[in-house]
């Protein structure tokens, strides 16, 4: 009788191990072959801020203009005109909650949450190739209760860490076909 339940939970495992060897069909593509090859070229437009923390749009489209020159799939222009694609985004809400408080009952540690929507397009029909009307990022940065310009630089800092990498994670899923 062990010998059968055994035998039986043996054969299980080999049909899982299977259909896990064979793959979902899906697969990433790393170089963005999905994407029309005779867009070769992309402009990343200025951002719009909706939020109160000034200059926070130059932040991300730095970034974005950083991640699209890295990357090979695209050459990126500095004019619109001379641009197959557009990369625009709109910097939509800025949070910053504390995570951590000292003994003294003062924020310790605190954490800049940042939503936007961004689109990719073709330049002449605006064929959306990849949006996300929701995209948000977090990360987190220490207080310096005896000293806010440290803080000031710390939160100036994450924010622009975030920004790297929201762009980096937005880059993937584009060239990724997700």
């Amino acid at each position: 009788m062990i010998w059968r339940i055994l035998k039986i939970i043996f054969l299980t495992v080999l049909v899982l191990l299977s259909f896990l060897a064979s793959g979902c069909g899906s697969h990433f593509s790393p170089a963005g072959e999905h994407i029309d090859k005779g867009l070769q070229t992309v402009f990343v437009d200025n951002f719009s801020n909706k939020t109160s923390e000034a200059n926070i749009e130059n932040y991300f489209r730095n970034s974005f203009i950083g991640q699209f020159s890295k990357g090979s799939r695209f050459k990126l222009v500095n004019r619109k005109d001379l641009a197959d694609t557009v990369f625009k985004g709109s910097i939509n809400s800025i949070a910053t909650p504390h995570l951590s408080y000292s003994e003294t009952k003062l924020a310790k540690e605190n954490r800049v949450i940042v939503t936007m929507e961004v689109v990719f397009e073709v330049r002449e029909t605006k064929d959306i190739i990849w949006a996300n009307e929701n995209l948000s990022g977090k990360e987190d940065y220490m207080v310096d209760e005896s000293n806010p310009n440290t803080t000031e630089t710390n939160r100036k800092n994450a924010l622009k860490q975030l920004a790297d990498d929201m762009a980096e994670k937005t880059y993937r899923y584009i060239t990724s076909g997700f």
